[in-house]
Parts: structure tokens; C-alpha cells; sequence
């Protein structure tokens, strides 16, 4: 097992530690390393989700799956040709 000292992480790390883990947060740090991550706002891809709702009509369950953007999922839908 791993000898490491969580005082000494360098801040994000101790936050991806907290959320994650150990073995998830060295993975991401053994997969990341030196690189800067921008995570978009949105966890959905805008043309995945018009493409699976497309002609479907949005029930509860569909707005608690792509929650929280109800008003990006009808904006979506009806913007598209």
C-alpha cells in the first residue's frame, strides 16, 4: 500500500481526494498529470440529448435524468430544424 501524505497534496488534489478517493485521485492524477482540464458547465452533449429526446415527448423522468436544464433541453428541441 501507498505511503501518502494528504497535508502535503497540493490543494486540488486533496479536493479530488475528498470527492473520489485515493485510488481514483492517483489514477486521475496518473492519467492528468500536467495537464489543464476545463469541464464544460454542462455534463450532457447538447446534440446527444435533441438526438435522444428528438420526437419524444419530456416526461419527469427524462427532465430528473438531464436535470438540472430543463430550459436547455426545450430550448434545444425547439431551436433545432
Amino acid at each position: 500500500m501507498r505511503e501518502i501524505q494528504y497535508t502535503a497534496f497540493h490543494p486540488s488534489y486533496r479536493t479530488l481526494y475528498d470527492l473520489v478517493g485515493e485510488d481514483a485521485m492517483i489514477k486521475i492524477y496518473q492519467e492528468f498529470k500536467g495537464t489543464q482540464l476545463q469541464l464544460p458547465m454542462r455534463l450532457y452533449d447538447r446534440t446527444a440529448v435533441a438526438a435522444e429526446l428528438n420526437g419524444k415527448s419530456v416526461d419527469a423522468r427524462m427532465m430528473k435524468k438531464y436535470s438540472p436544464s430543463l430550459q436547455f433541453k426545450c430550448n434545444t428541441l425547439t431551436t433545432r430544424p
